[in-house]
């Protein structure tokens, strides 16, 4: 059987869920919301705690990827961002969850075939463009000051 473009278009968006844009944003928005804020409570306390700003900085970014880490494992984080969406993927606790998914995924293949070589199928082309880009930034940042 074939079908043109413009029959399969139609097919698609027949058979399509409609996405309820008003409920899919504000779920985005209130949970990464609340991922920010739990967020800004351990900057907080670790600053409490006596610690600088850049020392309560690491420790919070620490303390988020940890924290996804674990529940990426208990598959407690998958289902918060099937409701969050993009609500959940922006703040770094996404990216710890993009490291641990495949990296848990793939390891029936092994510690270093499985987990090793899968672990950054997705977050990989975030850290070569960010060491890429802010080792052009600093050349041009010596060059130019």
């Amino acid at each position: 059987m074939k079908i043109t473009n413009k029959e399969y278009d139609e097919l698609v968006k027949r058979r399509s869920p409609n996405t309820k844009i008003a409920i899919t944003w504000t779920k985005a928005f209130l949970i990464g919301g609340a991922i920010c804020a739990i967020g800004q409570g351990f900057l907080n306390y670790y600053t409490y705690l006596g610690f600088g700003k850049t020392e309560s900085g690491a420790l919070t970014t620490m303390t988020l990827v940890f924290i996804s880490a674990i529940l990426t494992g208990f598959k407690i984080y998958e289902k918060l961002a099937k409701h969050a969406g993009a609500g959940s993927l922006v703040p770094i606790t996404g990216f710890a969850n993009s490291v641990v998914s495949p990296a848990l995924e793939f390891k029936t293949e092994g510690y270093i075939l499985g987990v090793g070589a899968k672990m950054f199928t997705i977050a990989g082309p975030v850290l070569v463009y960010g060491i890429v880009t802010s080792a052009l930034y600093g050349l041009l940042y010596y060059l130019f000051r």
